[in-house]
This record gives structure tokens, C-alpha cells and sequence, in this order.
């Protein structure tokens, strides 16, 4: 018997669950509803317009509502408001966007997938300057013509997520003297504080007039006043503090919200009504790693919630075994991407996991290979039973590859002696024999079986201030170029004949360009008697990330006598 079913919002939720719904049946009716005037459009390339890699914004709409009909058999209804549900009589109440014409459809079926909205929060002034947000294919039209019509010079992001931090970089390359303020201390949640200093050096090293830890206050004309007294010139501002769920709809119908403020669904994506169902940005997920609920605005996550709803409502068995985030950016010249846990989310969730970290920096391809470049690598798992909690990596090349890598070992809930065994393809030109995962795999073995221990980056400076004795086995010429202040040197090649010079009675800390060397001369020593020896992971290049961008703008005095990120 066919079934009438109703579909509320497209994009990357609502279309796939009308597409994968005809995939099932030739007979049902499907009708999708859509406020504005695109339904199927390609959200996550919206910043790359205002740089012109999408030249125009017609290229962002993938679908229009004549394919819909023509190819899938499905009605799809732009401008078309969804106002309320009337559950008991198995109805919505629409509203035409141009005539303000109101009128019913009935249901079998109702999937609801309104997305979230632009977080706006009420900042004094706000009036007094242009603001724009970035959600749709209309929006970026809109924002892309002001700037050019009205001759803008100065612009600022506010907020520095993926939407922030992609519409920066774009706005950069078109040209204009861009502002990326940022409350928190970092830019980019996904990655740890030690990590991310790498992406706030990219964006200062191309001009990005970056603004961490300091709030918007106020507006006056053209002008954004932060708490630290800041002023920041804006002809335009773009307001990407975040998203949150489009759950208006939700509630009016009296659906249940989560414990986060989205909108709670069962492990079928049904709501407590199990004739209506909801998809992507609008609900809370099931955190497959620490069992229990977070909000995860992202297109993968949304495709996959669709095709189970399709595939539930047609009777099949949905396998939902909750999700761990996994996403990639584009931030200039470099790429980064992250799955599952962070340290800063493990502490901000307040989650009681023991669990320890490595950090490594490899090349991503032979070295004697063209286009290869170095990528640094984080991993966390977890104490005493290795089980991997989530990964970072920010590198020139395919880091995204490693990371996909690590989430697949993640859902099958992968340890780190996986890790180490994963045979991976290799050719010089793509890898290196031992793997990135792979080499990975070896330090947190080697950390689990308490075969050395680590200091990371973080810990240096304080290091310094405690008058730490910090032993750099690089070789002479490198040191020479450039090294810690305080740094005593010693070259692995000559350190097995120079352990005198070496003292007794307080910890040393070693490290080399990247750590890898000096993880050899740390096993040196401690198979020479030495106890209280430490690698510095991440080396002398992984500090010279860490440092640089807070040198250079809170004008503080640098522990090293120069950088070097080579």
C-alpha cells in the first residue's frame, strides 16, 4: 500500500531522505517543503564563492525542483513555509512564501529536517554596521554583491568555526583586509589548544588580522569595540558565532528536545511521535565513544541519519551504532582534520577517562619525493586498554587520509596495537613504508608499556622558567641556526661519549627536530643508567608551532633564539 510522505527542509538531510525514499517505491507520494527558494544546494562550499573558486552562485544549487520531478518523481515545494504540525490529525499547516497563502497537507509519514540557524546574539549597536550570516545559497549571494557594490576594503568574521574560518580565507583571497575575532582562546573546537597554533600561524602568516580571546562588546559605525578596547575597522561584518537547531517547529508540536537543547530522537531517528521523524542539524546524536549526547551540525552525519529514516520507514533495520565526529578544513596552504575526542572536549564534557597522547611529526612521503611535506599527527587513547578516543592531524598534504584511517579503526572499536599492524598502501610518491597510523601506533605501544616518558610542547616554556635542564641532540649546525635559549647541546653522534658532562641529580628533558632522534638518545641514556630522562614530543619544530603565534601577538619574549618550521 503506498504511503504519503512529507518532507520538511532539504539540503542534506531532507533530499536524501526523499531520494533514498523513491529508491524504495515506485508508488508513494513524496512532497518536500522548503523555505527558501532552493532546495538542494551545496552548503558546505557557500564561503568559496566570495573568492571565486565557485564563480557564481547559480553553481552552488544542485538540484532544482523540475529535476526533482523529472528524475526522482518528487514534488518539491520552494517557498513553501512548514508553520505547525497538527499530530492528532496527521497534518501540517503551510505558508506561502509570496502571497502569504496558507493551506493543509495530511501525511502518513512526516521527516523533519529544518537545520539550525546562525546564532544572533543581541550585541549593542549591532545596527550601526552591516551584518550578514552565512547559511544559504541567498545569503552568500547577498553578502558577495554588498561587498562589491558597495566598494568594502575592511571586513570581519565573528567566530571562528568552520563557517568563520573558510569564509576568512576566502574573503583573504578575494582581496580584502579581513578581521577573525574569536572569544574563546583558539579558533577551531576540533583541534587541542597545542594543536591549533598551527592554523592561527597560517591564517597571521597570510594577513588574516587574527583576534583570539577577546569578546565583541559593541557596534558604533563601521567600527566592532572588543573587551580588551580593541577597535576593528568593518565596512562588514560576518556573523558566524555558530548554529543552533531550527527547533520552532519541534516544539510548537510538542516533539521532545534533548538534554542538549536539539531535538531527541530514538536510535530509528523517530521522535516521540513514531509517525515523525528528524534529521541532521536539528537533533542531538548518540557519541559513540562516551555515551551520551551531543549536537553534530554536519553533512556526512546527516546523509547517513537520512538513508536510515528512508530505510526504517520501508521496514528495514537501521544499524546506528551513534556517531564521533569526523571533519577536514581547508585553511590556505594548509589542511586539517580531526575524529572523535579531543583533550579539550574530554575535559570540558568532564569525562573520567584515563588516557595518554602522542604527538608526532613525520613526513607524509619519502623524502626524496617532490611535494612531500611533514604532518603533525596527535593521538589519543586510552589507559590501560589502548583503545583509540580520537586523532588530529594539520599538514600541506593528504592528511585527511590518515585521519579517515583512524576513524575507521575507531568504529570498529580499534586499539593502538592495531594501529602498528595495519598493513596500508605505500609507494614513495603517496606514503612512507611505515605509515603515519603506523608510526603512531609504535610511540603509544612504547608509552603503554612505559618504555619512555614525554613532555609535550606545552610544558617547555614553563620548563625554561623552572631553569630545566634541556639537552638538544640535533647536530651542531642546527643547533647553531637556531634553538632554545637555555638548551645545552649535545648531537646524538657524539652523546654516548659526552654522558659525563651530562648531571645526575636532576631530570633532563632531550629533544631534536622532531622528536624522533631524540626519542633514540632518550633510550640511549636510560640503557646507560640514566632514570629520570624525557622526550620532548614534537621536537624543536613542534615548539616553534606552539610559540609563534602568541609571541607575535601578545609581544611576549620568545624561548627560542629564532624559528624554524622546516
Amino acid at each position: 500500500m503506498s504511503k504519503k510522505i512529507l518532507v520538511v527542509g532539504g539540503v542534506a538531510g531532507g533530499a536524501s531522505v526523499a531520494a533514498r525514499l523513491r529508491r524504495h517505491s515506485e508508488t508513494d507520494q513524496i512532497i518536500m517543503f522548503e523555505k527558501g527558494p532552493h532546495v538542494s544546494f551545496s552548503n558546505c562550499c557557500l564561503p568559496y564563492h566570495l573568492s571565486g573558486i565557485v564563480p557564481k552562485a547559480e553553481d552552488l544549487v544542485l538540484m532544482c525542483p523540475e529535476k526533482f520531478a523529472t528524475q526522482y518523481n518528487i514534488e518539491a515545494r520552494v517557498g513553501n513555509e512548514v508553520i505547525s504540525i497538527d499530530r492528532a490529525a496527521k497534518t501540517i499547516l503551510i505558508r506561502k512564501i509570496e502571497n502569504g497563502e496558507e493551506y493543509r497537507e495530511s501525511y502518513d509519514k512526516l521527516v523533519l529536517s529544518p537545520g539550525a540557524k546562525p546564532i544572533a546574539p543581541p550585541i549593542p549597536g549591532i545596527e550601526n554596521v552591516n551584518t550578514f550570516s552565512i547559511r544559504n545559497v541567498v545569503d552568500i549571494d547577498r553578502l558577495n554583491k554588498f561587498i562589491k557594490s558597495s566598494a568594502a576594503k575592511n571586513i570581519s568574521v565573528i567566530g571562528g568555526g568552520f563557517i568563520g574560518v573558510e569564509a576568512t580565507e576566502n574573503l583573504k583571497e578575494a582581496g580584502y583586509n579581513v578581521t577573525l575575532i574569536e572569544a574563546m582562546p583558539q579558533i577551531m573546537k576540533p583541534y587541542d589548544y597545542t594543536m591549533v597554533q598551527i592554523l592561527h600561524k597560517e591564517l597571521y602568516d597570510h594577513g588574516v588580522n587574527l583576534i583570539v580571546n577577546d569578546k565583541v562588546e559593541k557596534f558604533e559605525e563601521n567600527k566592532i569595540l572588543l573587551g580588551s578596547g580593541k577597535v576593528v575597522e568593518a565596512d562588514v561584518v560576518v556573523m558566524a558565532i555558530g548554529v543552533k537547531p531550527e527547533t520552532d517547529l519541534a516544539i510548537q508540536a510538542g516533539l521532545d528536545l534533548g538534554k542538549t537543547g536539539a531535538m531527541k530522537v530514538n536510535q530509528n531517528y523517530q521522535t516521540n511521535d513514531p509517525d515523525i521523524y528528524a534529521v541532521g542539524d536539528v537533533i542531538e546524536v548518540y557519541s559513540y565513544l562516551y555515551n551520551d549526547y551531543f549536537q553534530l551540525p554536519l553533512a556526512g552525519p546527516a546523509q547517513k541519519q537520512a538513508r536510515g529514516v528512508a530505510d526504517h520507514i520501508n521496514g528495514m533495520v537501521i544499524d546506528n551504532r551513534g556517531y564521533i565526529g569526523s571533519s577536514v578544513i581547508k585553511v590556505f596552504d594548509y589542511n586539517a582534520a580531526s575524529t572523535g575526542l579531543n583533550e579539550g572536549m574530554i575535559e570540558a564534557l568532564g569525562l573520567s577517562l584515563s588516557y595518554e597522547t602522542v604527538k608526532i611529526i613525520p613526513n607524509d612521503k619519502v623524502g626524496l619525493m617532490p611535494f612531500g611535506a611533514v604532518a603533525h599527527f596527535k593521538l589519543i587513547f586510552e589507559v590501560p586498554t589502548g583503545r583509540i578516543l580520537g586523532a588530529q592531524a594539520i599538514g600541506k598534504g593528504n592528511i585527511d587520509k590518515r585521519i579517515d584511517v583512524i576513524a575507521t579503526v575507531i568504529k570498529f572499536g580499534g586499539t593502538i596495537y592495531d594501529l602498528k599492524d595495519l598493513e596500508l598502501c605505500y609507494a614513495p610518491p603517496f606514503g612512507t613504508a611505515k605509515d603515519i597510523v603506523n608510526f603512531a601506533g609504535y610511540v603509544a605501544t612504547n608509552l603503554m608499556n612505559c618504555d619512555f616518558k614525554q613532555v609535550h610542547v606545552a610544558d617547555v616554556r614553563p620548563l625554561i622558567e623552572q631553569g630545566a635542564y634541556i639537552l638538544d641532540v640535533r647536530e651542531q649546525g642546527e643547533f647553531e641556526l637556531s634553538h632554545i635559549n637555555s638548551a645545552v647541546n649535545i648531537p646524538l653522534s657524539e652523546l654516548r661519549q659526552r654522558t659525563d658532562e651530562l648531571p645526575k641529580d636532576k631530570p633532563l628533558y632531550l629533544h631534536c627536530r622532531s622528536g624522533q632522534r631524540s626519542y633514540n638518545a632518550v633510550l640511549a641514556l636510560q640503557n646507560l643508567g640514566f632514570k629520570d630522562v624525557y622526550n620532548i614530543s614534537g621536537g624543536f619544530m613542534g615548539l616553534c608551532f606552539f610559540e609563534y603565534f602568541n609571541d607575535k601577538t601578545l609581544d611576549r619574549t620568545p624561548v627560542v633564539t629564532d624559528y624554524n618550521f622546516d
